[in-house]
């Protein structure tokens, strides 16, 4: 392959490289780096005695991973190549540019008409994704380049959504992983590529946004090498092409200082890196669910790759886990992804992707087979929650008033239903009748559950976010999640960001320089120690710093960890907020509260300048005579209060307090079944 040969030694992506070992500005441990480039149009050969005995040393640790064939219940002896598609999942760390270049990809394929409007971002399709800019749903598109059909998985980048990842890497044969060329790899880079690793799927590094005017294109991938080692890949994983690109701007090439005119050399390497599906062509229906999506009008529709066989309209089919009875159901209708669209068809083969309706009640994991011939695939399995938090109903004086689903029912229901698509997702009973126990893989996580909740109508209250403890099996001790945190932020609070992370028991890696004048910093703390880290980190950097973590695993607890320092102002009564009682209030601490709210007694109104709760009365009028005016109100000089969002409140709320989430407010409230600490 031409793109393949180019000059450039990083561009090919087949190069023989003697390694040196040195300390990782990004990892925080000894890692190899290229020096010098060697290429050769052969597969990266081991031309030195110590890259040998690195290269033995990680084959035989990452033997059981990355040699595994993808699991499969079919024959392997009829397994055969479908040609004709590509099957690729775009991977990637939060705000590496993957919708961006998806968008590129389609408008490039001749997808939309030359004078369509199309929005960007086209695959962030609910308002959610819009407003925050990132992907939270996994989501499906199909382009054609010279007569083949690509099938694209666009998934979350950030870790919090990683059980997204997951499962719709079954669906695909190769990966795009795109790496920043400016940050590098980050740690959602490190988590989706350890997946990818781990199913055998084929690698291609794409280095985004070279156009950016502090790229760094070698030193990414060398980083990103550095990465693939440090994760146990073997010699031939390591052996990744490199393709440059700006999604952006809709170029790519194998050189970052001569791009192409548009994206035809990632395309190029797409078609010739990435192997077609390899499937039964000739067997029983087997189709394992990998998401689901609903219609209002078609119910429930499922979405999965065809392992074996075909499925078509009008078929009957059973779908079943292992070790569970089937349940017979009919294909009602059938479509395949293309041009943007569902397209519907009446039959669909062996490696290419479907959706179908007819199954209600199938649910993710879930084989759909032939009724003569009942062998289903392995299920589909993604880590543990992490955080957990309670949902109960909403006990507070202003229950009812905003929201339309209220009652504990409603709330279980609706959990009910995240369940059957949320696969990171877990729901028990909670300590009483109207509660509920729900865990997730971080507060964002739950917080974009409890915000689709709210716009749909639900009225409930949570409960401050707690981690997940384990149980040493050997020993019985306590353990915890722990997270690796970067930190990239301006030299000059630097300073502010340590002394912040010692408060939380953090122990720090590394630390070197960043892009653009920046220094980053490489931690490792309690999972305990990123509740409320956020806000208390941009406060201290006055905006300026960029946190980035991932679940690196667990260990023994590590004590009390003081997330806020600051107590809470009270409402000493009910009634409406005045300007008036604001003036004298502020000056105790910071108002979310603004003249004109209704507040109930025990809504916490602000935060407490000193530690320790203080009730404050923001309801007081001024009295009324003949010898004042009742204007003297407009006179006033207020402080700006704090808006209380949905993710501030849950970075805020403390032990005894909860947080209700109604379709019009978030407030604060303290908890009335915990009783206030004797002072």
């Amino acid at each position: 392959m031409s793109m393949l040969l180019a000059g450039n030694p990083i561009a090919s992506g087949r190069c023989s490289v003697p390694l040196r070992t040195a300390p990782s500005p990004v990892l925080g441990h000894t890692r190899a780096t290229f020096t010098p480039f060697v290429c050769t149009s052969a597969p990266r050969t081991l031309r030195t005695r110590k890259h040998r005995a690195r290269h033995a040393f990680v084959t035989k640790a990452s033997a059981s991973v990355a040699e595994a064939p993808p699991p499969s219940s079919a024959p392997s002896a009829e397994l055969g190549p479908r040609e004709g598609i590509r099957n690729i999942a775009i991977i990637a760390h939060v705000d590496h540019g993957k919708t961006t270049l998806v968008d590129a990809m389609l408008k490039q394929a001749k997808v939309f008409r030359t004078n369509q409007a199309v929005e960007i971002r086209i695959m962030d399709s609910n308002d959610l994704e819009r407003e925050r800019g990132i992907t939270i749903l996994s989501k499906n598109t199909a382009v054609r380049y010279k007569g083949v059909k690509i099938n694209i998985i666009d998934t979350p980048g950030h870790a919090d959504f990683g059980g997204e990842v997951e499962r719709v890497l079954n669906m695909a044969d190769g990966v795009l992983l795109l790496v920043d060329a400016v940050e590098g790899p980050m740690p959602q880079t490190r988590f989706v590529l350890k997946k990818a690793l781990a199913l055998n799927k084929k690698v291609l590094v794409v280095v985004n946004k070279v156009d950016r005017p502090a790229a760094r294109p070698d030193w990414v991938v060398e980083a990103t090498f550095d990465l693939f080692v440090d994760l146990g890949a073997n010699d031939e994983q390591c052996d990744f092409p490199v393709v440059f690109a700006s999604g952006m701007g809709g170029v790519a090439g194998t050189d970052p200082n001569a791009l192409a005119e548009d994206l035809g050399p990632l395309f190029e390497c797409i078609l010739n890196e990435v192997d077609p599906p390899q499937v039964v062509q000739q067997g029983p229906l087997q189709l394992l669910v990998t998401n689901l999506d609903y219609d209002e009008h078609k119910g429930r529709i499922a979405i999965g790759r065809v392992q074996s066989g075909a499925i078509s309209k009008g078929a009957p089919v059973v779908f079943l886990k292992p070790g569970s009875p089937p349940t017979s159901a009919k294909v009602t209708e059938l479509f395949v992804y293309d041009n943007f669209a569902r397209t519907p068809v009446d039959t669909v083969e062996a490696g290419d992707i479907c959706a179908f309706t007819g199954l209600s009640a199938v649910s993710i994991g879930d084989t759909v087979c032939q009724p003569d011939a009942l062998v289903p695939l392995p299920t589909i399995e993604v880590e543990e929650p992490t955080v957990r938090m309670t949902f109960s109903v909403n006990a507070s004086p202003f229950a009812g008033h905003e929201g339309k689903f209220v009652t504990s029912r409603n709330l279980k229901d609706r959990l009910e239903r995240e369940l059957e698509r949320n696969l990171a997702l877990r729901v028990e009973p909670g300590t009483g009748a109207e509660s509920f126990e729900v865990s997730g893989r971080g507060a964002l996580h739950l917080g974009i559950l409890m915000e689709n909740m709210r716009r749909e109508g639900f009225e409930f209250a949570v409960g401050p976010p707690k981690v997940i403890t384990r149980t040493d099996p050997a020993t019985g001790a306590r353990l915890e999640p722990v997270e690796e945190a970067i930190v990239e932020v301006a030299a000059d609070h630097v300073g502010g960001v340590v002394d912040l992370m010692a408060g939380r028991r953090a122990v720090m890696l590394g630390m070197a320089a960043g892009s653009a004048g920046t220094t980053r910093i490489t931690y490792r703390l309690p999972t305990r120690g990123l509740l409320g880290l956020r806000s208390a980190m941009l406060t201290a950097t006055k905006g300026t710093a960029v946190l980035s973590t991932i679940l690196s695993g667990y260990e023994p607890w590590a004590g009390d960890i003081s997330t806020r320092e600051n107590g809470s102002l009270t409402a000493h009564e009910t009634g409406q907020v005045t300007a008036y009682a604001v003036e004298s209030v502020q000056q105790r601490g910071r108002l979310f509260a603004r003249p004109g709210d209704a507040v109930y007694e025990d809504q916490v109104v602000g935060i407490h300048q000193r530690a320790g709760d203080l009730k404050v009365n923001v309801c007081r009028k001024k009295a009324l005579t003949n010898m004042r005016a009742s204007g003297k109100d407009n006179t006033a000089v207020l402080t700006e209060t704090i808006p209380v969002t949905l993710d501030y409140a849950l970075e805020y709320v403390g032990e005894d307090e909860l947080v209700e989430v109604t379709p019009k407010n978030i407030r604060i409230r303290k908890n009335p079944n915990i009783k206030p600490k004797k002072k």
